[in-house]
């Protein structure tokens, strides 16, 4: 029972330092799972630059766009992804300055 007790108050100082609970994944992970999937939907490598990422978002577009067979949805991924790498890339140099 003492044990029980003790868990229970690991798990809730856990959730006060940590800001998550124990069995949700991490911040940190999180964004390193969308910064993976941004790579892939634009179909680049982790090691690629600024115009990379943007010559891929405009190859992508073309083939997305609305008026040619594409949706909405598919531009706004696309916009989200080229934003959440070229703003990760900003921040990595700031950070390097």
């Amino acid at each position: 029972m003492k044990f029980l007790w003790l868990l229970v108050l690991a798990v809730i100082a856990w959730r006060v330092f940590f800001g998550r609970w124990p069995w949700q994944p991490g911040r940190k992970g999180m964004r390193a799972r969308a910064r993976a999937q941004a790579r892939s939907v634009l179909g680049v490598g982790e090691a690629a630059g600024r115009d990379e990422i943007i010559e891929a978002h405009r190859r992508l577009l073309v083939k997305v766009h609305p008026d040619r067979g594409g949706s909405n949805e598919q531009v706004h991924e696309a916009n989200a992804a080229r934003d959440l790498l070229l703003g990760d890339l900003a921040l990595g140099e700031m950070e390097q300055s």
